[in-house]
């Protein structure tokens, strides 16, 4: 996967934006295409970056093809 990096058994990935809103345009977007996917990924946001952990629960806490999507969709909203 291009730049999202393999940390403790998960995808992760570190956005940085200009200003907390851009930040929380981009978490909207994907809160909603989580939501259709019904994959929830592990995130947080401080100010104007935003970091995510991806994982499946229903497989152990591995990394699927379901991380491997909303990664690319993550990727596709910034």
């Amino acid at each position: 996967m291009n730049s999202w990096e393999i940390k403790e058994g998960q995808l992760y990935k570190k956005f940085v934006f200009k200003n907390f809103v851009d930040a929380f345009d981009f978490m909207s977007k994907v809160a909603i295409e989580a939501e259709r996917m019904n994959h929830h990924p592990k995130w947080t946001n401080v100010y104007n970056s935003v970091e995510f952990w991806l994982c499946t629960h229903d497989a152990e806490n591995s990394i699927t093809e379901k991380d491997n999507q909303l990664a690319s969709i993550i990727d596709s909203l910034v």
